[in-house]
This record gives structure tokens, C-alpha cells and sequence, in this order.
């Protein structure tokens, strides 16, 4: 099962903005639940309520399936997997750009899933992200840098965060992106088993809806978009059949 949280804006409508990714993975054979919303400056609170609300998704699905789904989970860090969550089937959390850092500031600090995929990892503050709300918020009294700041959220990373199985995705036409900084702070964990991998693309590489295709047929698309979005719902699902 993935549990998905997009980036920024596009997270509004994951099945729209994500739709060539969410449907390439489906087709491997994947369970997905997408969090839909609106990005705010209290990134922790904006955590708690995507983990909350994906493990009542994941209840609700228990539920409504009478096999023993027990059997689906692989180990994690020396545990059977879904030992601090409940029986379920293998968890991995798929983040894109500040859906990354959601998923990072989850409240089981990463002990309820089986691994994270973290495409184009963002962590700028709120001065590089909205400058513009962020003056008006120092001018009139309100909050204007994240929750928690970018310096904080790779302490607690590197403090707190006990997921060892990460996948970390960089483009290599992506100036936004910050997996570098990421990679480090999880390095500095023991027992660390997170990796690396550059492709192809830019920021937004992960997110295509494929409207032009949609609307127009066939004959307006670019199918090199789609061999990109394709190949990396490939990547991801290698990475997740080889890594321990």
C-alpha cells in the first residue's frame, strides 16, 4: 500500500496533478491513498493530521477485506513489519517535494510504514517559499517562517526520525531540490540504510496529469513524459523489491 502526499499546491487535487504517476504505480499492483490539501505555515500540525487520517484509510481498508492481509508485511529494522501499527499489508509513504517533509514529521516517526520514497525533497523556508506572505506577516504580527523551520525539521530528522529504509529521489535539472542536505541528516542516524538516486527530469517531473492527452487525444501528448513518469514508478518499485 502507498500512502501519498504531493507538493505544495498540486497536493490539492493528487488525483489530477499525480495522475500519470498514481496510475503507473497502480498498475504494478500498489493500494494508493492520496491525501488531499492545502499547504499552511504549521507543517507538524498538517503531519499529524495526514498520519491520522491515513491510518483510518488504512483501518477502513482492513475492514473492508476478509483476507488475511497479515502475510503482506516484510521486516523492518529487525521487527516484523506492522508490529507498532497492527496487521496490515507492507506501508510505503510517497512524498513530493513538501509532501517529503510531511511524511518526515509524522508523529510514529516513521515506525508505522515499511519504507519512504522521498521524490525532490523541499525544505526551503518560508522567506524562499512565499516571500511575499511572509513580509506581510512580519509587517502585521503573524506567523511567517514553517513549523517547524528548515534547520529544525533536519535536527529532528536526525534526531528523532527511526525509518531506516529511504529511497531518496533528485532530478538532475531540479534547482529546488534538497535530497543532498536530506541524505545527511538521515546518515547521521545508526543502522542508516538510505539511498540516493539521480534521473532524469526537473522539479515537477513527478507530477503530470496528462490533460493535453485527455482532452485532445493521443496525438497531443508528449509521450516522453509519459516514458519519465513510467520509468520512475519503475525505479520505485525495484528499489522497494531489493532494498532489506
Amino acid at each position: 500500500m502507498i500512502e501519498f502526499i504531493g507538493g505544495s499546491y498540486l497536493a490539492a487535487t493528487p488525483q489530477v496533478s499525480y495522475r500519470r504517476l498514481l496510475e503507473a504505480l497502480s498498475a504494478l499492483g500498489w493500494q494508493i491513498h492520496a491525501w488531499s490539501y492545502v499547504p499552511g505555515f504549521d507543517h507538524q500540525l498538517q503531519a499529524n493530521e495526514a498520519w491520522r487520517l491515513f491510518r483510518q484509510e488504512r483501518q477502513r481498508w482492513l475492514e473492508s477485506h476478509s483476507m488475511d492481509v497479515s502475510r503482506q508485511c516484510r521486516p523492518t529494522a529487525g521487527l516484523e513489519a506492522g508490529a507498532s501499527r497492527g496487521a496490515g499489508p507492507a506501508v510505503l509513504r510517497l512524498g513530493h517535494s513538501l509532501g517529503c517533509k510531511l511524511h518526515l514529521l509524522a508523529p510514529d516517526a516513521g515506525r508505522g510504514c515499511d519504507g519512504l520514497a522521498a521524490l525532490a525533497f523541499n525544505n526551503f523556508s518560508a522567506e524562499r517559499s512565499v516571500p511575499l506572505l511572509a513580509e506581510v506577516g512580519q509587517q502585521f504580527g503573524f506567523r511567517s517562517e514553517f513549523s517547524p523551520s528548515p534547520a529544525e525539521t533536519l535536527r529532528l530528522v536526525s534526531g528523532q526520525y527511526r525509518q531506516p529504509r529511504n529511497l531518496l529521489v533528485r532530478f538532475d535539472r531540479d534547482g529546488l531540490d534538497q535530497s543532498g542536505r536530506l541524505l545527511a541528516a538521515l546518515r547521521q542516524r545508526s543502522e542508516d540504510a538510505s539511498q540516493l538516486l539521480e534521473l532524469p527530469g526537473d522539479h515537477l517531473t513527478p507530477a503530470s496529469a496528462g490533460l493535453r492527452r485527455r482532452l485532445l487525444g493521443e496525438w497531443a501528448d508528449d509521450p516522453s513524459r509519459q516514458r519519465q513518469v513510467d520509468g520512475l514508478a519503475r525505479r520505485i518499485e525495484a528499489w522497494w523489491e531489493r532494498s532489506p
